[in-house]
């Protein structure tokens, strides 16, 4: 498996988290060319409390967000709107490259969920792809790699049947 799903909050293991985080992990890395089964990815299921805790620690920022991520190697272009560096995968026998880590708050998600009436695996779905482009070299700091971001998401949740976020003004680009 491509994702290596942690549950600290127990609400996750109803909603599936583990089969979400696999099948969007799995169609962002094939969408972009890369083969899922080289990688790793560690995904925390966890509640406002503890991911308040990883964005005070990791972002200097307080309280909770929806998606934290924790690329294993850096990728940013240094150009604006440029693509990232693909990520090394060409050591097969050590096994699977880990990308990174990510963490989603199961409380964050289904407040954002409920107020922008989507569905919850839906959101959850674009959060973890959203986390999944970050540990690739993706970001939404300069205003065409935001560009690039959202049009990459909107075309990996088209993939998985999911709508377009950022064409149906469902709340925009997360944290």
């Amino acid at each position: 498996m491509l994702t290596d799903t942690v549950i600290e909050d127990p609400r996750w293991d109803e909603a599936g988290l583990e089969p979400l985080a696999e099948k969007a992990a799995r169609t962002a890395l094939v969408h972009l060319g890369h083969d899922p089964d080289a990688y790793e990815i560690a995904v925390l299921g966890c509640d406002d409390a503890r991911i308040a805790v990883l964005n005070a620690d990791f972002r200097e920022k307080p309280g909770p967000t929806n998606v934290l991520s924790w690329p294993s190697q850096d990728l940013a272009p240094e150009a604006a709107g440029a693509a990232p560096l693909p990520p090394e995968a060409d050591r097969p026998e050590w096994g699977p490259e880990v990308l990174g880590d990510i963490a989603v708050s199961y409380d964050t998600c289904a407040r954002e969920a409920d107020a922008q009436e989507i569905a919850f695996a839906d959101h959850v779905t674009h959060l973890v792809v959203h986390g999944v482009l970050h540990l690739l070299g993706y970001d939404h700091i300069r205003d065409r790699d935001a560009t690039l971001m959202e049009r990459l998401e909107g075309e990996i949740l088209g993939r998985l049947g999911v709508a377009d976020p950022y064409r149906e003004n469902l709340g925009g680009m997360p944290d």
